[in-house]
């Protein structure tokens, strides 16, 4: 099976779930009906382009992302991105030796986070965001997982980032911008 053919059947598969997060939470504006639209925008993406995974296709390509939580701490990990200088999940381009979109999450997760052990939270993808970017191409279209830090974890920094830092979950609004804190809200809701 190709990482398109995989995409497709993820995709397909995504149910999404009303993503207003935690009783008495504020701030998200995501709802089942846009989750759902979104997901139809990226199968209509893929079935118009074959190469729609990869950064060389021009009209947007898919990303995989993964939310870096402990949840007995109660707090995440967030990146501050080298070119982008905001506070985000880890993730990034599907590479050519991903084999699904989860192993795609989880290498980013792991690449950039530096933590041998993640696990992703079962279900699939928590969510799904797109987002324009600065670049030949238009779109990320970025399907979002969770990963379950192991006890001890000890984050390591990569090239790709500023630094690397722990937030407890009340502090994400202040550092992160809407789409991450709508991610926070939905892992915390499957969680």
């Amino acid at each position: 099976m190709t990482l398109h053919d995989d995409a497709v059947l993820v995709l397909k598969g995504y149910a999404p779930e009303s993503a207003e997060g935690p009783e008495g939470s504020e701030g998200s504006e995501d709802t089942h009906g846009e989750q759902a639209e979104l997901r139809q925008a990226y199968l209509d993406h893929l079935a118009r382009h074959d190469d729609g995974v990869w950064k060389a296709c021009g009209a947007g390509h898919l990303t995989a992302s993964a939310l870096v939580i402990d949840p007995e701490r109660g707090k995440v990990l967030l990146t501050l991105h080298r070119k982008l200088r905001m506070w985000l999940q880890m993730g990034g381009h599907c590479e050519p030796q991903d084999a699904s979109l989860e192993a795609a999450a989880l290498r980013e997760a792991t690449e950039e986070s530096g933590i041998a052990g993640l696990t992703l939270l079962p279900g699939g993808p928590v969510r799904l965001d797109r987002h324009p970017i600065p670049s030949p191409c238009n779109w990320h279209l970025d399907v979002q997982y969770a990963a379950l830090a192991p006890a001890g974890a000890a984050e390591r920094i990569s090239e790709e980032s500023l630094e690397l830092r722990w937030f407890g979950y009340e502090d994400v609004p202040r550092v992160a911008d809407a789409s991450v804190v709508r991610l926070l809200e939905a892992t915390r809701a499957r969680l």
